[in-house]
């Protein structure tokens, strides 16, 4: 169970990995995000953002098409 939940889905790069940003930016360090794409670019573009960022994934998969991350927020 996360803390907070963002769908993507529908939307194209980079709108997934833009609201997520927004997301992460208005939660506290610790907080989780789950985010569901449907755009293919999020499968990269979000585990690379995060790599250079403060958060962390702590899980992420696919299933027919959807995305699921499992962010937490960092400082």
């Amino acid at each position: 169970m996360s803390d907070h939940f963002l769908d993507t889905s529908g939307l194209r790069c980079p709108m997934p990995l833009l609201k997520t940003k927004l997301q992460l930016n208005a939660m506290q360090p610790g907080e989780t995000l789950e985010v569901i794409a449907t755009d293919p670019g999020s499968a990269e573009d979000i585990p690379s953002f995060l790599k250079l960022s403060s958060h962390s994934l702590e899980k992420s998969e696919e299933s027919e098409g959807r995305y699921r991350f499992l962010i937490r927020c960092g400082n």
